[in-house]
């Protein structure tokens, strides 16, 4: 069986683009860099290089997380096969799906945004409010792939509808690793 998902460069380049995300957020990468990390994608090797930068603003975030949407549009319109019919019907969907999705994503970097500023000073009461709010907008996101399920089987064979949400999932599972793996543990060993 051949793996469909020839795309290699685009994939990498949404692996970069978490990368890119999680130091922004980390305060460790100016967005200028993260262009060339993404450009540099496009070969087998990536080098990822970590510039040091005192300050991430939202601007910058809100420009990060635009970028990630269209590498995410690139990589699911090179593996998904649309006949210019299913084109079509679906992109309107997918967009209307993203900005949905955009929505609880602004919740997650909230979130991510109020632990980086307590993650110091948290009481034990403070992380579990923080956890249970985490599953929360985990939760939402959720509730909004299996509400979008049916909608996109209405516009594309199930094969294809199934392989949107598998590139869709992954994508997301891609950006939330490399995004977690740059935020420290609540319980810091003594």
């Amino acid at each position: 069986m051949k793996c469909k998902i020839t795309e290699v460069a685009g994939l990498a380049g949404a692996f970069v683009a978490g990368m890119v995300v999680a130091a922004a957020l980390g305060g460790g990468m100016a967005p200028a860099r993260a262009k060339t990390l993404v450009a540099a994608a496009q070969g087998q090797q990536v080098t990822v290089e970590k510039v040091i930068s005192p300050t991430v603003t939202d601007e910058d975030i809100a420009l990060l997380r635009q970028d990630l949407r269209a590498m995410k549009m690139q990589v699911i319109g090179q593996n998904m096969s649309l006949s210019d019919k299913e084109a079509q019907k679906f992109w309107p969907i997918y967009n209307h799906y993203v900005k949905d999705l955009q929505e609880v994503n602004n919740q997650k970097y909230a979130l991510l945004k109020q632990y980086a500023e307590m993650w110091a000073t948290m009481t034990d009461e403070d992380a579990l409010i923080y956890v249970r709010h985490w599953l929360e907008v985990d939760g939402q996101a959720q509730a909004l792939r299996l509400k979008y399920v049916p909608v996109v089987s209405q516009v594309l064979p199930g094969r294809k509808a199934a392989t949107f949400f598998q590139l869709d999932r992954r994508l997301n599972m891609i950006i939330d690793l490399q995004l977690f793996s740059q935020i420290p543990l609540a319980h810091v060993k003594e």
